[in-house]
């Protein structure tokens, strides 16, 4: 064996001696490469740059662009980019459901963890669907023109009151099914960002109820908040409602301020989670016959710290 280990030894030092004299006496050829020519200094840009310039934007005639021209793709890319973020930052609103999902499975006891893991995944197709029949007309209705989405303004009607001489308004009556001339993409892109503020409202209740209600009476409470009480509130915060007036027509600031949802979306979700807590009570067990509490751990802590 050991003989047969040292022929094949040698056998491959035989070769690795003969590669290394024949790299010695014909060194493999060097092509000689010529060196790239300098590339075109960018025509009208003083930074040198190549993309970007004159010459991505689609004219007519490229000699003889037209100011309208120009301005047209500059707005088309002002839009588009204004649409993409307002879109990546509703994706991440979105992904906030699955920590909410996380955080109430991982705290309930582990013979409701599916009961409670379901809620948190329908309350976003309950919620989505309310929400396109009459929820986002009723908010968002009379918000009139958006800027920063394109400028239409199909969503122009909202329903006011007289009071004191001033105009009040109550809620929204364009944009029922997203039907008509609100099939804008300004509009839906609103609809989208909109929609996953009113589904974090519409879920927290879900925790503070968790493992005594019928799924039934949440499908009712999920429609309940997307078609009714979420966007009541939030026309009259976010969609030029009273509360949005009050700096206009009594002078008192800017009226009603919410920059980010702290009383359209973690006020009314809180305030219908303890009415319900309320109104459902403690959990059976909770309580002792003399009144005590009792600790009911969750199933699975690390679940809900993920969350």
């Amino acid at each position: 064996m050991s003989r047969r280990a040292g022929l094949i030894g040698r056998v491959v030092a035989g070769f690795l001696l003969a590669f290394a004299l024949t790299s010695l006496i014909h060194p493999p050829a060097v092509q000689a490469q010529a060196s790239p020519a300098a590339a075109p200094a960018a025509l009208n840009d003083p930074t040198g740059a190549t993309t970007g310039t004159a010459k991505d934007v689609t004219v007519k005639d490229p000699r003889n662009p037209t100011l309208t021209e120009v301005m047209d793709t500059v707005g088309h890319n002002r839009i588009a980019l204004n649409v993409v973020w307002t879109l990546l930052t509703g994706f991440l609103v979105m992904f906030m459901q699955a920590g909410f999902a996380l955080v109430e499975t991982g705290l309930t006891r582990a013979k409701n963890v599916a009961h409670t893991m379901g809620m948190n995944f329908m309350v976003y197709a309950i919620g989505m669907l309310g929400f396109w029949v009459c929820g986002y007309a009723l908010q968002m209705g009379g918000v009139g023109a958006v800027a920063t989405l394109g400028g239409t303004a199909p969503l122009n009607h909202e329903f006011t009151v007289s009071l004191f001489g001033k105009s009040f308004g109550l809620f929204g009556l364009k944009g029922f099914f997203l039907g008509g001339d609100s099939y804008d993409v300004g509009v839906f892109t609103l609809f989208l960002f909109q929609m996953v503020f009113m589904d974090t409202a519409a879920t927290i209740p879900t925790g503070a109820m968790a493992e005594r209600w019928k799924f039934s009476a949440f499908v009712i409470f999920g429609f309940f908040m997307a078609m009714v009480v979420y966007p009541l509130f939030a026309n009259w915060v976010w969609g030029a409602g009273w509360l949005s007036q009050l700096g206009a027509n009594f002078h008192l600031g800017h009226g009603h301020v919410d920059f980010a949802g702290s009383s359209v979306v973690h006020m009314v979700g809180g305030v219908a989670a303890l009415a319900g807590a309320i109104v459902i009570g403690p959990r059976i067990g909770k309580y002792t016959k003399d009144g005590e509490p009792v600790a009911i751990p969750g199933h699975h802590i690390p679940m809900a710290l993920l969350g």
